[in-house]
């Protein structure tokens, strides 16, 4: 497998979105730099990454890339690390069906505890253990670092990725095991982590406090524990980082080969039983991202709360590289780029006809995410590439609504335009009709995921979205008869699926939202308008466990956060659980 090697993780940028916890921004060019890197710059040190479980019902199908470059970075510079992957793992017992889960159920903590036993029986104690987590696992993080500090007291424990990022320090409060919290990226953060490690090892943490011989991010006592907020950062030019150590998934404790799992599940499509659909099946595929951040700034994304607006891409012949590796080391037919937003540069879709086709990759299927307006002459270029599959972020057809979340603007610059389904009239935007047909003329499966009841929304914009849904069904059954086969499949391949919205911390959103979290869930806020890390938003935090639920309040009350009556939007979403989204369109307020 091709690998690039990162001499130096040099060009950092700041990423926008700045600092919200006390303490230094982001680490310079300098303060990599005075690290005096070297290829064994860490060489004797440890590091065990420990990916949490995300939502059950869903099969694993992307391998924790995060926590692989971090851990390829890791190695280049001398230190040995490992990853305990706890989400890959789906039992299948008699636990499982009784509760409902034909793909397995999550490991039990016991289980769990079990893997990090052994994996420490396996190599030894471990200088650094650091958990992946996005904020839907803070259960699960709460539970493990009581594990780990139990059977390794003296390690230097952090956590980094979505939760610590989007909590800050008030994670110590409902995680008071951890040492360190690392926010946003960990690509030179990572380095700072090992850095102050080694020094509390060689010489002891109350030397190295006295002394000063730790880094700024030590910030002194807090919550009875010497801690450290790192705030990571990325380097300029994303080819600089190494590929993904996911070899570290080729054997677990127990000697499994977790990473043939993954690659036997399908990444989108049905099969994965999660929101995408598919028009074609895959034997072997794998992940890698192709980009970082999304330069946009949509009311519910929390991307702009981790400073992930700054987009960064790396280049075709990097990602070329990689993927012919891939192809060749496990014996793929599809790859796929789980990107937040994978065309928003004209330049490089094109440049990556003539690159993917001298690696020999245009004949190897692929997919990714991008937005609708995206969706132009650049589609054709990326089938010439190999692209079988876009999934996009639709979230509502509805003007109305897409303006709510400030997701009109370039979504909406070609106007409106009216079609008729079932009978009534409806108002779709330009570019989502143009999405559509582009991709099927271009020869791409195009999926798209919607969101229902964000705030504002009402019933009839709600049916927009629907009316949409069945006109895009139209447009994938064009030609065929109904009750064949071929029609059936054709409209399987639709999504339909709705989220229900959901306020997670930082996002615009959250402030859209205030008052009703405050009334509904006892949330409060200090001055800066940041939650209170109390009780009451520690319990909303353990309600985010999955994305795809309904929260219910403090009194145990479903919550609605859009503009329709309480009942409407319950029947409503009684429907889309039920996949009759259509029923949705006979219904008035």
């Amino acid at each position: 497998m091709s690998k690039i090697i990162l001499p130096q993780l040099k060009n950092n940028v700041k990423n926008s979105g700045g600092c919200s916890i006390d303490g230094p921004g982001p680490i310079t060019y300098d303060d990599v730099e005075s690290l005096e890197l070297n290829p064994n710059k860490f060489k004797g040190m440890t590091i065990t990454f420990i990916n949490m479980p995300l939502r059950e019902s869903a099969t694993p199908n992307t391998p924790p890339e995060g926590p692989g470059i971090l851990a390829a970075i890791a190695r280049m510079y001398g230190a040995t690390p490992y990853i305990i992957d706890l989400n890959g793992y789906r039992i299948k017992d008699e636990v499982a069906e009784r509760r409902g889960l034909p793909n397995g159920r999550h490991l039990t903590l016991d289980e769990a505890e079990k893997y990090i036993v052994q994996h420490l029986n396996n190599v030894g104690d471990q200088d650094v253990i650091a958990f992946s987590g996005k904020i839907t696992t803070l259960k699960w993080q709460e539970e493990i670092a009581k594990i780990v500090r139990k059977h390794q007291p003296d390690t230097f424990m952090v956590s980094g990725n979505g939760l610590a990022t989007e909590i800050k320090k008030g994670l110590f409060k409902w995680i008071p095991e951890l040492d360190a919290i690392g926010r946003s990226e960990g690509d030179d953060a990572v380095l700072m982590i090992l850095k102050d490690a080694q020094t509390i090892k060689n010489i002891g943490k109350e030397h190295a406090i006295r002394t000063g011989s730790l880094s700024k991010w030590y910030i002194g006592e807090y919550e009875g524990k010497h801690r450290f907020c790192y705030e990571g950062n990325r380097p300029k030019y994303l080819d600089k980082l190494p590929y993904a150590a996911i070899d570290l998934l080729e054997s677990d404790p127990f000697g499994y080969n977790l990473l043939e799992d993954y690659i036997n599940t399908p990444v989108w499509g049905l099969a994965a039983n999660n929101s995408s659909a598919t028009s074609f099946t895959m034997q072997r595929s794998l992940t890698t991202v192709s980009s970082r951040g999304c330069p946009y700034a949509c009311s519910f994304c929390y991307r702009g709360s981790q400073g992930e607006r700054l987009y960064g891409m790396r280049s075709p012949e990097h990602i070329a590289k990689q993927v012919r590796g891939y192809v060749d080391r496990y014996d793929l037919d599809f790859i796929g780029f789980p990107d937040d937003n994978f065309a928003v540069d004209k330049r490089r879709i094109k440049a990556m006809v003539p690159v993917f086709k001298e690696y020999g990759l245009d004949k190897v299927r692929w997919g990714t995410h991008t937005r609708m307006d995206e969706a132009d002459a650049r589609v054709h270029e990326m089938a010439e590439s190999g692209c079988i599959y876009i999934g996009f972020g639709g979230e509502s057809a509805s003007e109305h609504t897409l303006n709510c979340m400030k997701k009109g603007g370039f979504t909406l610059k070609n106007g409106m335009e009216t079609h008729k389904i079932n009978g009534r009239n409806y108002e779709f935007p330009t570019t989502y009709v143009n999405a559509i047909k582009n991709t099927r003329d271009a020869g791409i499966h195009a999926n798209c995921t919607w969101i229902m009841a964000f705030p504002g929304e009402a019933l009839n914009h709600l049916q927009t979205t629907v009316a949409f849904i069945l006109w895009q069904r139209e447009q994938m059954t064009k030609n065929l008869i109904a009750g064949t086969p071929e029609y059936d499949a054709a409209v399987s391949y639709v999504n339909k699926s709705l989220f229900t919205a959901t306020a997670y911390p930082g996002t615009h959103m959250w402030g859209l939202v205030r008052p009703a979290l405050e009334k509904h869930f006892d949330i409060k806020h200090d001055a800066e308008g940041h939650p209170i890390c109390d009780d009451a938003f520690h319990k909303y935090v353990l309600e985010l466990d999955d994305a795809t639920k309904v929260l219910d309040d403090k009194d145990g009350n479903p919550v609605n956060f859009g503009d329709m009556p309480m009942d409407t939007f319950l029947e409503a979403r009684e429907h889309a659980n039920n996949g009759e989204i259509e029923k949705i369109l006979e219904m008035s307020n």
